[in-house]
């Protein structure tokens, strides 16, 4: 949901590329000295690329700032992500002689277990502290660290725009929130409920909820295959959605994906009842899919399972606003809602992939791609 005068970028996005790869159909965790076979493989652009595809395939004109290695690894998820996904790829920096850095996802019992490598950038030529903030954009997203120093969240946030924030695990054991610099400049955190409750010493998702609430106006605690709850700051409300009952195939980037739809939905206005159901749904519908980009629903996938629930006769009553906002998206193997069909009134659902084919995850680099 667009206003005269809104800047040209919806969201800005800043972190590390990864290519991913990710083995499904795991009946347990490899066992030392053994050799695993996986029923499944894909490979796929992984890390901040998961969330920037996300968003992107939801009609959001995505703009992400990123190293890329020189090798195919990096040439591959640069093409993906610009081409194929329509991600704007100007601020981000190919790296003569710096290999891409890569993540091994292993997908087992509805959970994953993953290995990394990669070393840091020759130089920070994507990180905005060297310089002013973004070039606007109605929001950014950022990863907290404890003990970094992000001055551009602050500048982005007086810029106008909506700053929304997870985190990792915090290695100091510490679990301070003043050690996370820019949360007060946040208009949302999203951390997960292990990391929630370390953070505020509480012992339930919910009461983590309300004592981050104390920090920004909108906190946010994912609880994986139980749902999501919110705490608003501004009327003290606290809001709890379950988690999509699905099939787990592949989890990765699950909650990159659900931060895309939380996203998408404050954009468009939502109250943030609706914001969090709508990022569970999209959350749901990736694990059923392999790789945590390439997984991201599109439009028409949200449009199909709701008619899908609906003819079934068990469509959730928590998801009757969506019937307006997929009025005119059309079933097919297209990316999106038609050119400026769809979301009621008032909104218009566009974006660089609409109508092009969805793409996923393949067991190898180089199939399907035309050029080679």
């Amino acid at each position: 949901m667009r206003r005269p005068g809104d800047p040209a970028c919806d969201v800005h996005l800043t972190g590390t590329v990864f290519l991913d790869i990710v083995f499904t159909g795991l009946d347990g965790a490899p066992v030392r000295g053994t050799e695993t076979w996986a029923r499944g493989m894909g490979s796929c652009p992984g890390g901040v690329a998961n969330m920037a595809t996300a968003l992107a395939r939801l009609g959001l004109r995505t703009r992400l700032a990123a190293a890329f290695g020189d090798d195919r690894y990096g040439e591959y998820c640069w093409e993906t992500l610009e081409r194929d996904e329509g991600i704007d790829l100007s601020p981000s920096r190919v790296l003569p002689g710096w290999h891409s850095p890569v993540t091994v996802s292993m997908a087992y019992e509805g959970e994953r277990t993953m290995v990394s490598h990669g070393h840091p950038a020759p130089v920070s030529s994507t990180a905005p502290d060297d310089g002013p903030a973004p070039e606007p954009a109605r929001a950014c997203v950022a990863s907290l660290a404890p003990g970094e120093r992000q001055e551009w969240i602050e500048r982005a946030a007086r810029a106008g725009s909506l700053v929304f924030a997870d985190t990792g695990w915090d290695d100091t054991g510490r679990w301070d929130p003043a050690s996370l610099d820019g949360l007060e400049h946040c208009a949302a955190f999203l951390p997960n409920a292990e990391e929630a409750m370390r953070y505020t010493r509480t012992d339930s998702p919910r009461a983590a909820a309300r004592a981050l609430a104390e920090h920004v106006p909108l906190a946010v605690v994912t609880m994986g295959a139980r749902g999501a709850v919110a705490a608003d700051a501004g009327t003290g409300e606290l809001v709890e959605v379950p988690a999509l009952p699905v099939t787990v195939l592949d989890p990765t980037g699950a909650g990159d994906v659900f931060v895309a739809g939380f996203v998408t939905g404050t954009l468009a206005g939502w109250p943030p009842a609706d914001r969090l159901a709508f990022a569970a749904l999209t959350a749901g519908l990736s694990v059923q899919e392999f790789g945590g980009s390439l997984s991201a629903p599109c439009w028409d996938q949200v449009a199909a399972w709701r008619r899908r629930t609906l003819r079934a006769g068990h469509a959730p009553a928590r998801y009757d606003f969506l019937d307006d906002l997929i009025r005119g998206v059309e079933p097919g193997e297209g990316c999106g809602a038609k050119e400026g069909e769809g979301a009621g009134e008032g909104t218009r659902i566009e974006g660089p992939v609409v109508g092009r084919p969805l793409r996923r995850a393949v067991p190898t680099l180089g199939f399907g791609d035309p050029s080679r």
